[in-house]
């Protein structure tokens, strides 16, 4: 992430650490998305897709048993896909994403500063304030209609979503479900899986994440 990690970006970690084979560096997105290919909800899949809600919006893609890369290593970034071209821009310049629309960066200017975070957000809603419950269905349908998109694009078998706003569970899942069932674009009644991840992190990829990059 350019401008996030001055001093790292550029580092060939082989050089620094004087290794005898290259290091591979993943980010964030990616090996959660290996965790839970490993020993998570997204084991047993070849194609699937991970997004994490927390202060931002995360994910990462692995398409036919392949981590999806991309050019530079940027593929998997399915927080700023744009559902809003005359929306605000996010940290990468995309205007209107996901992230601007669920991400917790974002609660403040979206609840006109009544709640200081999405976990206040959906308390509020699950105790009936019916200011919070439109705030919180508005977001899940902004998720609702960036999952049905990345469905059409890349066919997974199942999406996994993670983060810290995951754990609010079926006040997440069951209207994130509800608002899928008409988008969803199901050919022969086949519908992509909505599961949680298991893992919001692992303290060690390393036995799992070198044979599964390419």
């Amino acid at each position: 992430m350019p401008e996030r990690l001055q001093g790292l970006e550029g580092l060939d970690w082989t050089n620094f650490i004087d290794a005898s084979r290259t290091v591979p560096v993943l980010n964030d997105g990616h090996a959660a998305l290996l965790g839970e290919v490993w020993i998570g909800a997204a084991h047993g899949f070849q194609n699937v897709i991970l997004l994490t809600l927390g202060t931002g919006v995360g994910g990462a893609a692995m398409v036919d048993g392949r981590l999806l890369r991309g050019h530079i290593g940027r593929a998997g970034h399915l927080g700023h896909l744009s559902l809003d071209p005359d929306g605000p821009p996010d940290c990468t310049g995309t205007p209107g994403s996901i992230e601007v629309a669920i991400g917790n960066c974002t609660i403040q200017e979206r609840s006109r500063g009544r709640f200081q975070t999405t976990h206040d957000l959906i308390a509020a809603h699950l105790n009936g304030n019916t200011e919070a419950t439109a705030i919180w269905l508005k977001s899940v349908q902004a998720l609702a209609a960036a999952v049905c998109s990345f469905i059409n694009i890349l066919d997974p078998e199942a999406v996994i979503i993670g983060g810290g706003i995951a754990r609010a569970g079926k006040a997440l899942f069951e209207p994130l479900e509800k608002f899928l069932e008409p988008m969803e674009w199901r050919p022969g009644g086949h519908r992509a899986k909505i599961l949680p991840a298991q893992h919001s992190r692992l303290e060690s990829l390393s036995a799992v994440a070198e044979p599964q990059i390419y």
